[in-house]
């Protein structure tokens, strides 16, 4: 509950903890959770470069949303969409001056519904920043092991500015697509739509791994990749649990609905693959707690736990058949989409969004102020249709956006630099990328000192 502070005493401590507890378990996520699964989920040769490229894209994205991208999303209208819908992007503003640090929160989304929040500016800046940061980490899935690490410096930034920044508006930062009635509650299309699409985009155009990758690419340590998981995971309490904005009952309801929804995917995920194949996959498992987490994302806060039960069975069983069923097409098998991004989290946000439309119960969001109609979501399953078309609508608008931007973006950026490695740094990987190995004891490449040296 937000108390109304009196002027000059507006700061509310216990809500500004929760935030910037939810922005570090949120920024766990990345570094070490992400950095850990990937590095060890991919070949032994490219430990060292996957980490790195989350390690990077971290660092590079807080620079610029502290310069200019944070108020692109969530600042003053800038760009108009025409026919009078309202605008697409905020005006690059900083965020590092005294007065933006020291003043009171807003959103501008719900500006007219709600108080201010009772924490600094910079509090908010910080929350929105870990996800920002997640988004480009999330889609290096789809690259590792051949994207140029000159590439990718240049591109993250650029992304980050130009397509993250035009997702995040529209739909939480007072843009058209909010405006319409679309919703997202923590990032279903925002950050896993957008970096799936984006992902499979740029995995296309930057090519495949070698052939000989592509045929064997095994985990160079299941137990790494599982811590990573796990962190990931825990850390997504953060990600639906702050997303109330306040330490309300609305945190509680989005944390909960989120471990359930993603038990019930990794569980009907290990038995598609005990029916397919015999056996349970530690791999499967983290895809499955993966979709799950996903699809939980932009309906955390608006469906109670029946709803979230339901998401996670189908957040599972659909990417589970794309994955192995529609992965052994011709478009999938020339796409080399390396942790299979476009499924895990394309397919299970697309679950999440649109089942948000159908399941989303009205009585579940606890409100702000007096409106309570500008929180309350009421899906197709309690009389509103129209909720699954709107969010079908802004689906179709963060696909095409992001499918569209990232193919331009990367093209004018492979006018300056490679995309990829040459051929060479491809066969031997991080020594030739980093001069470094994940593992010093025979590691490719090592010599082993004879007796007696």
């Amino acid at each position: 509950m937000i108390v109304q502070a009196l002027p000059g005493n507006w700061l509310d401590t216990g809500d500004n903890a929760w935030q910037l507890t939810a922005a570090t378990f949120v920024g766990i996520m990345s570094i070490p959770g992400l950095a850990l699964l990937y590095g060890g989920a991919v070949k032994k040769k490219w430990a060292v470069n996957s980490a790195f490229m989350v390690f990077y894209a971290f660092s590079a994205v807080l620079i610029v949303w502290v310069l200019w991208a944070y108020n692109m999303s969530f600042g003053k209208p800038w760009f108009q969409v025409p026919g009078g819908l309202g605008a697409f992007i905020g005006h690059p503003d900083p965020t590092t001056s005294a007065y933006n640090m020291e003043k009171e929160a807003i959103i501008p989304s719900a500006a007219a519904a709600m108080p201010a929040l009772g924490y600094g500016q910079a509090t908010m800046v910080y929350f929105q920043f870990v996800f920002a940061a997640i988004t480009p980490i999330i889609l290096a899935g789809a690259i590792l092991g051949r994207m140029s690490f000159k590439a990718w410096v240049i591109f993250v930034p650029l992304w980050t500015t130009f397509i993250y920044s035009v997702g995040a508006y529209s739909l939480w930062g007072g843009g058209w697509l909010g405006s319409l009635g679309v919703v997202d509650y923590s990032g279903g299309y925002v950050i896993h739509l957008a970096s799936a699409f984006s992902g499979f985009t740029a995995a296309a155009v930057i090519g495949p791994r070698l052939p000989r990758d592509r045929e064997s690419f095994h985990p160079n340590s299941l137990l790494i990749t599982l811590a990573g998981a796990g962190l990931l995971w825990l850390g997504w309490s953060g990600f639906n649990g702050g997303d109330p904005f306040t330490a309300n009952a609305d945190a509680g309801v989005g944390v909960l609905n989120t471990h359930t929804a993603t038990a019930a995917a990794l569980l009907t995920w290990v038995v598609c693959d005990v029916l397919a194949y015999g056996r349970p996959s530690i791999l499967g498992a983290v895809n499955g707690m993966i979709t799950g987490l996903v699809a939980i994302t932009p309906a955390a806060g608006y469906v109670n736990g029946t709803g979230a039960i339901i998401l996670g069975v189908c957040a599972a069983l659909l990417p589970w058949m794309t994955w192995n069923w529609l992965g052994k097409t011709a478009l999938f098998r020339k796409v080399d989409d390396v942790l299979g991004v476009i499924h895990t989290h394309g397919v299970a946000a697309l679950v999440g969004g649109i089942g948000t439309g159908i399941l989303a119960d009205p009585s579940m969001i606890e409100w702000y102020g007096t409106n309570k109609d500008a929180f309350s979501v009421q899906g197709w399953w309690y009389g509103n249709f129209h909720q699954v078309v709107l969010q079908i609508y802004g689906a179709a608008f963060i696909i095409v956006f992001n499918v569209i931007g990232t193919f331009i973006l990367l093209k004018l950026i492979g006018l300056f630099v490679s995309l990829r490695f040459d051929d060479e740094t491809l066969l031997i990987g991080d020594d030739a990328v980093h001069g470094e190995e994940a593992y010093a004891i025979y590691s490719d490449g090592q010599k082993i000192p004879v007796m007696g040296d």
